[in-house]
């Protein structure tokens, strides 16, 4: 996925939540740089782009000094029965699903149960790519941070097939099939099936961090509750005769099928932020660069382990996009600052090829 086409629009809000300040007396947010945006100004500037995008609804949280500050909840999560976006509506994160996984991943590496450097063939063989000898190179360390080799999802491919691009560890390639293939070990390093995984996953960071309904399978409340997927032209789309969501409704995809909403996802955030529920050398780990991206302008853009981080002075930002069919999210985060945001929104926003999980015909 490339984000930087398929995100602009959040990049441009993100540039306005750095740049815009001004003094006033009226309940205020600091910017990136310390400057007050007074929360009118914020939201109608946020109100204006859904007009201008087409966004039907939209859910953001601002943290300030390690707490939300501000939350806007704004249009419709279902737009033909008129039904508006609450503080409890759920969204689509999709790829950022990877940097919660990334940290459900290190929970493991704490406890000795995974090594980041172990090939991942000797806790599990992989059958999909069994004709290519070169993936039993392929580590923890390589999947989370997209030096796996594989491709994003292999249903882009012409032949539907997995394949290696090239050695894993000489190159960096966006991969969902990468973590997907570390979410298979982890369920067989634990036993269990895709359910017990989830359940794993709330036992381990959801519960701790007291995030109520950040799901990777949904539950009953979170559909209860989700918004309606639109295009880019506010249209919607018609989800339950969809490959994607009849799959995503109940598999646990590594890199894409993450559920919540801005609030309960701050917390994660902030957990980041105050570094808990892992060990001060696996925050080192999964934070640290491992993967160069590209030059863009007068900064480098690295992938950490689940994170994108721009390589600026003076900063200490980590951020990830995402984009599924009807859905698009986004999220940064200064550590040392304690400062960053949330935004999911029921809308595509941009141009997207479709997205799609993937599982052996044995799994699905």
């Amino acid at each position: 996925m490339k984000n930087t086409q398929r995100l602009s629009t959040l990049l441009y809000l993100c540039a306005f939540l750095v740049l815009m300040g001004c003094s006033s007396n009226e309940n205020s947010i600091k910017s990136y740089i310390g400057t007050a945006i007074p929360q009118s100004a914020l939201d109608n500037y946020l109100e204006q782009q859904m007009e201008a995008l087409k966004i039907p609804g939209l859910s953001i949280a601002f943290i300030n000094n390690g707490e939300v500050v501000h939350q806007l909840v704004k249009g419709y999560a279902d737009l033909e029965n008129q039904k508006p976006v609450t503080e409890q509506t759920i969204f689509e994160g999709a790829s950022i699903s990877k940097s919660v996984f990334a940290y459900f991943v290190m929970t493991f590496v704490d406890e000795g149960k995974l090594d980041l450097d172990k090939p991942l063939y000797t806790y599990l063989p992989y059958p999909d790519i069994s004709h290519d000898e070169r993936y039993k190179a392929i580590t923890a360390r390589m999947a989370l941070s997209h030096r796996s080799g594989f491709p994003n999802w292999r249903e882009d491919e012409s032949d539907k097939k997995l394949k290696l691009y090239f050695q894993p560890d000489s190159a960096y390639l966006y991969s969902g099939e990468g973590y997907q293939y570390l979410a298979l070990v982890l369920r067989e390093i634990t036993q269990t099936d895709w359910s017990g995984l989830e359940a794993l996953f709330q036992e381990r960071v959801a519960q701790p961090l007291g995030l109520e309904h950040t799901v990777f399978i949904q539950t009953p409340y979170v559909r209860a509750n989700k918004a309606a997927p639109y295009d880019e032209n506010g249209k919607l789309i018609d989800w339950r005769n969809n490959y994607w969501f009849k799959k995503s409704d109940s598999l646990f995809v590594a890199a894409a099928t993450i559920h919540s909403e801005a609030v309960d996802f701050s917390k994660w955030m902030i957990a980041i932020m105050n570094e808990q529920g892992l060990s001060s050398q696996r925050y080192q780990e999964m934070l640290k660069h491992h993967s160069f991206i590209e030059k863009n302008g007068i900064y480098q853009l690295y992938y950490t382990l689940g994170f994108v981080q721009p390589d600026l002075p003076f900063t200490d930002l980590y951020t990830h996009g995402g984009n599924n069919i009807g859905f698009t999210s986004w999220f940064a985060l200064d550590k040392e600052k304690k400062w960053g945001y949330v935004l999911f929104t029921n809308s595509e926003s941009v141009s997207y090829t479709h997205l799609r999980a993937h599982e052996t015909e044995a799994d699905l």
